[in-house]
Formats: structure tokens, sequence, C-alpha cells
């Protein structure tokens, strides 16, 4: 792909959100729509350009954003509200462009972020949802909310987090930092439970992983302690199965400005 000339770069950072249902993930495909693919051709045809995009993760197939970041260098002039209003008018219902910011030179949105919030929605009712069937896992059978509370606050903290990694995605390191791993619970009933993960970086279906583990304890499987013994014997097997994709959601993206 074309780079524009380096002493007319500018570094911009895009804050995207999308609702993942219809794409194959966030990264470029050879015959599948991706969210990148379609927000390259929006660029190109507001700028000219045609750029390379980072994102701070790649979100997988089916998978939602609200506050995914996407880097880029450009020769563009039009200014970052002339940017946004016209990636949004080229773009498809389900991705908007938020916010396009500078940046500094050298942007990065995948190296540079620091920390990163990823929500899981759960409907845990004997009645399926409507309107929130794209969104979350829909669990007829009901969760002991403690005891997956419990379970959670063990996997707080700097740890080998190659119990939760699914192969496909070699890493360097397995070792990642959790800052949080909490449970909420709302609705009228009580059916609405939102399972929140942060942290400074994530393995292949990390949290997916993690949400299935935690489903393992909620339904009255296995004790919280549990999780102790999987995060200690690094053995993807041993640990709760994937949580569907549609249930996940990128919130947010720090990268300490």
């Amino acid at each position: 792909m074309s780079e524009p000339p380096v002493n007319s770069v500018r570094w911009l950072k895009l804050t995207v959100a999308y609702d993942g249902t219809a794409y194959a993930g966030w990264q470029i495909q050879p015959s599948n729509p991706t969210v990148q693919r379609t927000l390259m051709d929006a660029w190109q045809a507001i700028t000219g350009e045609e750029v390379t995009l980072t994102a701070s993760g790649r979100t997988d197939a089916g998978v939602h954003a609200l506050g995914q970041v996407v880097g880029l260098a450009t020769a563009s002039e039009l200014a970052c509200e002339r940017l946004r209003q016209g990636l949004n008018a080229k773009l498809p219902e389900d991705i908007v462009v938020t916010e396009v910011t500078s940046a500094p030179p050298g942007f990065h949105a995948t190296h540079d972020a620091l920390l990163k919030l990823y929500r899981y929605r759960i409907h845990n009712s004997r009645v399926r949802p409507l309107l929130d069937r794209r969104y979350r896992w829909h669990l007829p059978q009901e969760l002991n909310v403690a005891a997956m509370r419990e379970a959670g606050a063990i996997l707080v903290g700097r740890h080998d987090f190659a119990c939760f990694e699914t192969t496909g995605s070699e890493r360097s390191s397995t070792v990642r930092t959790l800052t949080k791993v909490e449970v909420g619970q709302g609705g009228t009933a009580g059916e609405l439970i939102d399972i929140d993960v942060e942290g400074d970086g994530f393995l292949y279906n990390m949290v997916r992983g993690i949400v299935g583990t935690l489903y393992e304890v909620g339904r009255g499987a296995r004790e919280p302690s549990w999780v102790a013994e999987v995060l200690a014997g690094r053995d993807r097997k041993k640990a709760g199965p994937n949580a569907p994709a549609h249930g996940l959601v990128l919130m947010r993206v720090d990268y300490g400005d």
C-alpha cells in the first residue's frame, strides 16, 4: 500500500464503534468483509489515499466494539472533524467513527496501548432475548453471580494466562496483567450479567476463555477455587469453553494521553 511522503505526514487516531455481526473480524481477508477493509475503502473514497490502518487489537469474527482505536499516517490536510463526517457518510450503518484526533508522530495503535477494557454480556433468563439477541449470550440456567465474582478475583494480577489462549496466534510471552475482572448484575430480574475484563494485553480468545471458565463456576459445575488450578496448569483443555463471540465488546483503550 502506498504511504504518504515523509515530509507531509501527520498522524491521526480514530475511535471506531462497530457491530461485528456481518464481519469476519477486524483484519483484512481475501474474500470476506472485514472492518479494516471497509474503513480503508471509506478513507480512500474521501481522500484518494490507500493508507495502512493499525488497530489496538484484531477483534474476531462477530465481536463488537464501542471504543476500538485505529492509527494511521496521512498526507490529507482535511480537518479532523471533516474527516470524521466524511468517513461516516461513506461507511455502512454498522460502523461509526466517533472521533478523529491528532496523534504523536509514529503513533501505533497496537504497541502504544496501555490498557484495554472488554465487556462480555450475558442474558441469564429462561426467556431468550429479542432485541439483544446479537449482543448477549443467552443462558437459561440461573447462574451464581457471587461465585463468579469470587472466581474472577483470582485472575486479577500478573499471571501466565496460557490456559486461556486458543491455538493459532503465537506470542513471545503468555504473561499478562489483569487490573479488573468484575461481574455485574442488573435488569428487572437480575437477568443482565456483564463481565468486565481490563488488562495491559490479551492473548487470542483470552477473554472468551475467561468467560467460559466463569460460566462453569456460575452454573455450579466447579468451585471458584478451581480457577486457580486452571491458571497454574497452563493447559487450555482444562479451562472452560470459549464463550460465543457475539457477547464480547471492546469498550475502551487507554494510551495515557
